[in-house]
């Protein structure tokens, strides 16, 4: 059956395309064909993500009937927008993201009762007539579905691609599907899928059971020819953090769901962006000195922080790491070890660090180092342990950079 047109109004703008966003370098659409599958979280998760590695993000509640996100991120119910000078409105500030939304308009109680043309309205007031500064993301949480708001942005903003949220069950993929081949229809690229609510951790025996079926995410990828950004577990610390104002990859960093959320931060940066990159898979011996390099690349001011152009051994006792954006950085090996977030030195209930600093020898240095993905390093050490995967954004965050001027 050939896909249903879309219909719109005769619109000559349209054939010039949406012109850009002042200040905004990418905006990506979270979308779903239906509701309940954790759009929202993953919203805001992921934006939140994005800016634990050093990106500047902002977040557009666009789901005008049903807004959620500032309750999420905590923001006082008195908080509005307020509007510059220039009669720009200047968006509030939560948690180092710059957010907009019907909720910081109307009272908690107050319902959006609108038409069609009055959508088209207020999602040019949140994302056009916002002054955002400089902005590397602009996450659009959209509403389920494939209505007004998805051809409104499709047609009206210069959208660098879509991510479709899915559950694995069947019926959630099936609707799903027609979403992305909505974003296909108006030519958004489909930047990648996310399989949501992927089998739940009992937090007692560790035992994983696949409530809604396994790999749905996956095979829908396949099918559309687009990435698979991730899977996201049940974790019951999820909803409880969210009603708390006080988002997952906050207030439980070394959860496996928090830790989803950056896999898939890190993967988006790489398919919405994909500049250079280290070459994968690598593996190097620590004794033979040397590393790795991005072929061809040389940093630069805007290039992406968590983004990797070398990772090297500077001396036996310090692992260099050149970043695309110009930041050198040197991380002692024994700290390394000692910053392992693996699961036998961290409990992944609490967070609680398991490894004692007594048992780590003082002499303690790498044996290997090699990819993980294009998001990350793994590590063997003289004392045997190998089992610690090192995401670009906790590198990162583990040294104090010198930055230089590039």
């Amino acid at each position: 059956m050939a896909d249903a047109p879309i219909l719109t109004s005769p619109n000559p703008a349209m054939a010039r395309g949406p012109a850009p966003l002042a200040g905004v370098r990418r905006m990506i659409a979270v979308a779903s064909g239906k509701g309940g599958v954790g759009k929202t979280t993953l919203s805001v998760n992921l934006s939140l993500a994005l800016a634990d590695a050093g990106f500047r993000v902002g977040l557009v509640d666009a789901d005008l009937f049903g807004p959620s996100i500032p309750g999420m991120l905590g923001v006082p119910t008195d908080a509005k927008p307020t509007v510059s000078p220039d009669q720009k409105v200047l968006p509030v500030e939560a948690q180092g993201l710059k957010v907009m939304s019907m909720a910081m308009l109307t009272g908690d109680d107050a319902p959006a009762v609108m038409r069609g043309p009055m959508v088209t309205k207020y999602l040019q007031l949140f994302i056009g007539d916002v002054a955002w500064g400089g902005l590397d993301y602009l996450i659009l949480d959209l509403p389920p579905g494939t209505g007004d708001t998805q051809l409104t942005l499709a047609q009206n903003f210069p959208l660098t691609g879509a991510v479709i949220v899915t559950t694995p069950q069947d019926v959630s993929l099936k609707i799903a599907r027609r979403g992305a081949r909505m974003f296909e229809q108006v030519k958004v690229p489909l930047l990648g899928v996310v399989e949501n609510m992927s089998g739940f951790c009992c937090p007692n025996c560790g035992t994983v059971t696949d409530i809604f079926r396994k790999g749905g995410g996956e095979r829908l990828a396949d099918a559309l020819g687009a990435p698979f950004l991730g899977a996201v577990p049940l974790d019951a610390a999820v909803v409880d953090c969210g009603d708390d104002g006080t988002p997952l990859v906050r207030a439980s960093p070394d959860s496996a769901a928090a830790a989803a959320y950056r896999s898939i931060a890190a993967r988006l940066a790489d398919t919405a962006d994909p500049g250079a990159r280290l070459p994968s898979p690598f593996v190097w011996h620590w004794e033979e000195g040397a590393g790795v390099r991005a072929e061809g690349a040389a940093p630069h001011a805007d290039g992406r922080p968590a983004q990797p152009l070398a990772v090297e051994r500077r001396d036996s006792r310090t692992l260099g790491i050149l970043w695309a954006d110009g930041a050198r950085q040197g991380i002692d090996v024994r700290d390394l070890r000692l910053g392992c977030p693996c699961a036998a030195c961290v409990d992944e209930m609490n967070g609680r660090r398991r490894l004692d600093p007594a048992t780590v020898p003082l002499n303690i240095e790498p044996t290997r180092v090699w990819a993980v993905g294009n998001y990350a390093i793994g590590v063997a050490f003289t004392d045997g342990h190998s089992t610690g995967i090192y995401s670009f954004e906790r590198l990162r965050a583990m040294a104090e950079a010198e930055t230089e001027n590039v």
